[in-house]
């Protein structure tokens, strides 16, 4: 059982890592397409404040993972393996299509489908699931909102600035909000893949007769997180950062410092949102207020088909992943 659990857990960070991997393009996007920092160097940038998350913030969003999407009394290993597998699948397709989906999404759909799989829809936590689907309306609409208003007031206070000098200020800044961002970034979306390893060992005994999440699994979530990041899904970064509209580095802060506090807040209400989700709005936000033909409306609607389209296709492959383990005898 304890060879079984370790792989189970290696297949989360491999997950965890996958994550990073395409929501780098959350975190660089808008500074690479910027040219504030380098492809390279921006992907530094942003793992760093990955992995420095895990000292921020709490582990509340592993809780509601952990907790508050399925039952925990009939989570086992293989449920888990199911729902990653399901997971890894979907997250991958999407990285090589270059579409920035919501990795959190597609984990959340895998625990769905298996879980109903195994014990019906009484295994679900309504009121858990209530909390997460609130948040994919509302993630976007917040990120939107806000970059659009601090854009607005942005061009307000800048009205009379030298346009150089407004550039040069806020390529500077747009480190700052970059970080920021990254920071948000990593403390909501490695706490899924904590939710997930803390509920395998609590239902295997491995945690002790109280739900927790051990310090080792904090900081590899993050350590996985930041690696992933580190090596960039640059088809995604090129789809968020470059196609949906043209970006200069006010747009770019304006986006990051949007999202990262739309983020945190959920964090702290241990709310797993979309990260990809929220920049994207921010990113059509910015571009919105500058004029709505700016934004690429072809390439946004593709990108919300594949979000509405993540927790469905997600659970429906955990679901039949869970009945062809069932045929086999494998299903406990």
């Amino acid at each position: 059982m304890l060879a079984f659990v370790i792989f189970i857990i290696a297949l989360a960070l491999l997950f965890d890592f996958l994550n990073g991997m395409n929501d780098a393009a959350n975190s660089v996007a808008t500074i690479v397409s910027t040219r504030v920092l380098s492809p390279k160097l921006a992907v530094i940038w942003a793992a760093t404040f990955n992995f420095i998350a895990a000292f921020f913030f709490g582990v509340h969003v592993a809780r509601t993972i952990g907790t508050g999407v399925i039952d925990p009394g009939i989570v086992s290993p293989v449920l888990i393996l199911v729902s990653l597998l399901s997971a890894v699948a979907w997250t991958h397709i999407c990285t090589q299509g270059g579409l920035p989906i919501s990795v959190s999404h597609a984990l959340i759909g895998g625990l769905i489908g298996s879980g109903v799989a195994k014990a019906g829809f009484g295994a679900l936590i309504v009121p858990g699931l209530l909390k997460i689907l609130l948040f994919i309306v509302l993630s976007p609409v917040i990120g939107f909102a806000l970059a659009m208003t601090i854009m607005l007031a942005l061009y307000w206070l800048c009205r009379n600035s030298n346009l150089r000098r407004v550039d040069v200020w806020f390529r500077r800044l747009q480190l700052v909000s970059a970080g920021f961002y990254s920071l948000s970034h990593g403390t909501n979306d490695a706490q899924k893949t904590m939710g997930v390893v803390a509920v395998l060992l609590y239902s295997t005994g491995y945690l002790g007769p109280e739900f927790y999440v051990p310090l080792w699994v904090i900081l590899s979530c993050h350590f996985a997180i930041a690696m992933g990041t580190l090596m960039g899904g640059w088809k995604v970064i090129e789809t968020l950062g470059m196609k949906m509209t043209k970006l200069k580095p006010v747009h770019g802060f304006s986006a990051e410092t949007a999202s990262a506090i739309s983020i945190i807040f959920a964090s702290l209400v241990g709310a797993p949102v979309s990260t990809t989700h929220t920049i994207t709005g921010a990113i059509i936000g910015v571009g919105a207020a500058t004029r709505f033909s700016a934004i690429r409306w072809g390439v946004a609607y593709k990108i919300v088909w594949t979000w509405i389209l993540t927790i469905p296709s997600t659970a429906l492959f955990s679901f039949l992943l869970w009945e062809a383990a069932a045929l086999l005898g494998l299903a406990k």
